[in-house]
């Protein structure tokens, strides 16, 4: 397919990438053996049974039975899309990706790689400035006012902008970049209706804003007084490497953290989620701003099944938490709302109560339709006819885009009590609005989470049963000795088979041998979509244990499989004998299919032609 990374580029990066390197910078391994061993990141265990096999690239857990090679790997403990997985190996490598038929392709990688590096680079500079210069005295005052340790300001990378017009102007010259590329990353503006150019970020405390791999993709600038007549957060402009709803902040650091706990918790601001994070509850992100998009939707939930929401108790925070329903919903999320005691913020909170109490109010949290309620309740005059529609219908509009019906008729009898009301009438309701509201539009189409984002294809749901055990072992011969390929390829029928996903897998393993193609297990299962018999080849691979007498091994389970094949097709012929429609010309020709099967039984092992093209 166009546009897609070649096969030679992905061995290419497979090869480069030595998965015990790689997995050992995720986890600390231990040499049992032949392989390597850890306690599995994608289950709970306290004992070792995740393997990494170093001569076949390949990992296994034997608890949870997930496997794969080194691709699938990140992608499974990064979250990631299969082709976002493949660039980081590619970049951790310095392997440059390189597109088929589709040059501007590459053109937009040099682009993102050349404003990425800017990005570097402008960050370094800040750093230095907030650690080491006079203009960062500021910056340091505040941070110390605010409470925030060293080890926050080095970990998130905080910096400061020089309260100067041109220093990033002059800085980027000194650097020899373009300004022209320096204007493009949202760093420097052009001045109207002339050619010099003037600092964006200046005065400003700066966080960097990482991508999911913590590259730095954009930033927010926050003034550092109070009374300063100027925006209190500046905020890069979107650029081909940042866009603000699909970005956000402190991901980078969080997402070991979501999929560990299957929540995210949602907060409002930078130094919210930093005072968050040094508390040790670390399963946190914050939007640029309080919008919640559809985007940050459906990338929480490839980390988490929950979302938290807790911005500040403000009406601005409120009405965007409630804002924040249709795309939580439109994910699948579950969805619920914690309030920090007013007048704080999550940080303030932290400072006076410390990281336990908030932990409490985090596990407080309320359902979001109860929060509603509440917040409706508040806000809305029950003693009037006006305010108690106007609890009823923002209730039955809330409700009903779960389209759940369970929780549709919980929410119609608490919103009745509350306005002591019958249920019956508020269900009534509620099934009145259910007739007339608009029909929803139908959803766009996700956009891609990468620019290499692969198409996924459907597939049916398989059934998946256990391979017989000669089967298992033709299996691990196949894959522990591959002297015995030769003869497998000049006597193995695959009709003898039973089990198709057995079946598929000898069908690409002899097939590469004929052919010359073989590129080791972690090619081999990029064949493969079924995920049993992705986890069957790993778990068999990952301990190749010796086979005495591979050859003879292999001749002795391929006989037994034949003979089981022509058990199988005489009880199939003797069973089509049994119908009473047939005449006696063709009982006697399966009578003669039963014979010739017999005598085929009888023979040395040999494929045995016209007999395994007959239908089973």
């Amino acid at each position: 397919m166009a546009g897609l990374i070649p096969p030679d580029k992905l061995e290419q990066i497979r090869s480069a990438s030595d998965i015990v390197d790689v997995i050992g910078s995720y986890l600390p391994l231990k040499r049992a053996g032949g392989n390597f061993v850890a306690l599995c990141p994608f289950h709970k265990e306290k004992s070792p049974s995740f393997n990494v096999n170093p001569q076949r690239q390949i990992f296994h857990c034997f608890g949870c039975h997930k496997g794969g090679d080194v691709f699938t790997f990140v992608r499974e403990y990064e979250s990631l899309p299969f082709m976002d997985a493949v660039r980081r190996l590619a970049e951790r490598a310095k392997i440059p990706l390189e597109f088929e038929n589709d040059p501007s392709q590459g053109r937009s990688r040099q682009l993102k790689d050349q404003l990425l590096h800017l990005h570097e680079q402008i960050t370094q500079r800040w750093q230095n400035c907030l650690a080491n210069e006079a203009a960062g005295h500021a910056a340091r005052d505040y941070l110390a006012q605010r409470g925030v340790p060293p080890e926050a300001v080095q970990l998130f990378r905080l910096g400061a902008a020089p309260e100067v017009w041109d220093d990033t102007v002059n800085w980027a010259k000194s650097k020899g970049h373009d300004l022209a590329l320096v204007e493009q990353a949202g760093l420097i503006l052009r001045k109207e209706g002339g050619d010099h150019h003037y600092d964006r970020f200046r005065g400003r405390l700066m966080f960097p804003i990482c991508d999911e791999q913590g590259r730095v993709i954009g930033f927010s600038g926050r003034v550092l007084s109070a009374d300063q007549k100027t925006a209190k957060y500046v905020n890069s402009p979107e650029t081909p490497i940042f866009t603000k709803g699909k970005v956000f902040f402190g991901l980078d650091k969080s997402k070991r953290a979501l999929l560990d706990a299957q929540t995210a918790i949602v907060c409002e601001g930078q130094l919210d989620l930093i005072a968050c994070f040094m508390a040790d509850v670390k399963n946190i992100v914050a939007p640029q701003g309080t919008a919640l998009t559809a985007d940050h939707a459906r990338i929480l939930k490839r980390y988490v099944e929950e979302v938290v929401l807790c911005f500040d108790a403000d009406t601005a925070g409120q009405n965007a938490t409630v804002r924040s329903l249709d795309s939580l919903l439109a994910a699948g999320l579950a969805v619920r709302v914690a309030v920090v005691p007013a007048p704080h913020d999550p940080d303030s909170f932290i400072k006076a109560a410390g990281g336990p109490a908030f932990r409490e109010v985090i596990a407080r949290a309320e359902g979001f339709f109860d929060y509603f309620l509440n917040r409706l309740v508040v806000t809305n005059d029950l003693g009037t006819d006006r305010g108690r529609l106007g609890v009823l219908h923002a209730m039955a509009e809330a409700v009903h885009k779960t389209g759940n019906g369970v929780l549709i008729d919980t929410y119609a009898q608490k919103t009745a009590l509350r306005l002591a009301v019958s249920p019956e009438s508020v269900r009534l309701e509620f099934r009145k609005f259910a007739r007339t509201k608009p029909s929803a539009p139908a959803a766009d189409e996700p956009p891609p989470e990468s620019d290499y984002d692969l198409p996924v294809p459907e597939v049916e749901a398989e059934v998946w049963t256990t391979p017989s055990e000669p089967e298992i072992w033709l299996l691990k011969v196949v894959f522990a000795h591959e002297d015995t390929l030769e003869w497998l390829v000049a006597h193995l029928d695959l009709s003898w088979i039973a089990h198709a996903g057995v079946r598929h897998i000898l069908d690409l393993r002899l097939n590469r041998h004929r052919e010359n193609t073989w590129r080791g297990v972690g090619a081999l299962l990029e064949d493969i979509e079924s995920e049993p018999a992705r986890r069957l080849i790993t778990e068999l691979t990952t301990h190749p244990r010796p086979i005495p007498n591979p050859t003879q091994q292999a001749s002795l389970i391929t006989l037994r499989l034949r003979n089981q094949f022509f058990d199988r097709r005489k009880s199939a012929l003797l069973q089509q004998t049994t119908d009473p429609a047939l005449d006696d010309t063709a009982r006697h020709a399966l009578l003669h299919q039963m014979e010739a099967v017999r005598q085929a039984k009888l023979q040395p092992l040999t494929p045995l032609p016209g007999i395994e093209d007959e239908p089973f």
